[in-house]
């Protein structure tokens, strides 16, 4: 997903997302470790989409702070 398209969700969803993503990343590591997954790629673009979910998330909250 594309931080274009992540910017038009609310933070509910931001957060279930990353949720998922995070859950993820788990089970990808526990592939990775018993040789079960293919697709080793996988692991660096999960990592790169919570990187970008966070950072989403912190710009909301800085932009909050900042209008009180």
């Amino acid at each position: 997903m594309r931080s274009r398209e992540m910017r038009a969700l609310s933070d509910e969803k931001l957060l279930d997302l990353y949720n998922d993503k995070k859950n993820d990343m788990y089970v990808m590591r526990q592939q990775k470790a018993s040789g079960e997954l293919k697709d080793t790629s996988a692991i660096r673009r999960t990592r790169r989409e919570i990187a970008r979910l966070l950072t989403i998330l912190r710009e909301r909250q800085l932009a909050a702070q900042g209008e009180n």
